[in-house]
């Protein structure tokens, strides 16, 4: 039986993890490979890596890094940034990465999605949808950092994806993102009934309580946050932190007693 997971995402800059609020004003926060091994102290149910340079400055995966991830990393491992094709993916899945995260690549080309599942099995294909709500609340999906309008409506590409054969879907709210004021539980609650892969969802966790409410509302569940594990207190000082295993055994038992 699949259980929620608890998924920190680190985003990387100019080679350095960063953080950022509504996809602007990033931060800088520390070494990746620094996090990876406190992640891996604190035993994370799975680690998600995306660089937010690949694509805005289209230039091919850094290899040589992703190398050093998937060797430091003793979780499973979604990577992102800047794949375009079947060959890219290839080469990073022999690297020792679980999970290929893709974005703007895919939609570009929704047949992108089916070639990989075939090369790589779709367990291993996961497309992140960025979305904002416009000004008269309907939910569309951008690329490039929140800087591309694709005019697509978030719910028929969500049909679409999964058609082709994606075998996860990340959904990443803009919105949302690094305000620490909780997920978009509204967005959450229209998705799930869509959605028939493993669902994440992704900006505005500010406490564990939120992680509790998106499970609790929304069942099997994937809960990814950038901000909640990387800064703590008023101030955002950097301290990267998760939940001990037990802290985290007691919440999903108690989410999963309030499905029944």
């Amino acid at each position: 039986m699949l259980a929620p997971r608890i998924i920190p995402c680190l985003l990387l800059s100019d080679g350095g993890l960063v953080k950022t609020q509504k996809f602007t004003s990033k931060k800088y926060v520390g070494d990746p490979i620094n996090a990876i091994r406190i992640f891996n102290e604190k035993e994370c149910d799975e680690l998600m890596v995306l660089d937010i340079d690949a694509t805005i400055n289209n230039v091919e995966p850094n290899y040589a890094k992703i190398k050093k991830y998937a060797a430091e990393c003793r979780m499973p491992l979604c990577y992102g940034g800047g794949i375009k094709t079947v060959e890219q993916a290839r080469a990073i899945i022999a690297i020792g990465v679980e999970k290929i995260a893709l974005s703007s690549g895919v939609l570009e080309d929704l047949s992108l999605i089916a070639s990989l599942a075939s090369e790589l099995g779709s367990q291993s294909v996961v497309v992140v949808l960025d979305v904002k709500r416009d000004f008269l609340g309907r939910y569309k999906v951008f690329t490039h950092n929140g800087g591309r309008a694709t005019g697509l409506d978030l719910l028929p590409l969500i049909s679409k994806v999964q058609e082709y054969g994606a075998g996860e879907i990340v959904i990443n709210s803009i919105d949302r993102d690094g305000m620490s004021q909780g997920y978009d539980f509204k967005l959450a609650r229209i998705v799930k009934d869509q959605v028939f892969v493993p669902l994440t969802f992704l900006g505005g966790a500010g406490s564990l309580n939120h992680i509790e409410r998106l499970i609790s509302e929304n069942g099997i569940i994937g809960c990814a946050a950038g901000s909640l594990f990387v800064f703590k207190g008023f101030y955002r000082a950097v301290l990267i932190s998760y939940p001990d295993q037990m802290r985290r055994q007691e919440m999903i038992k108690r989410t999963i007693e309030q499905l029944k």
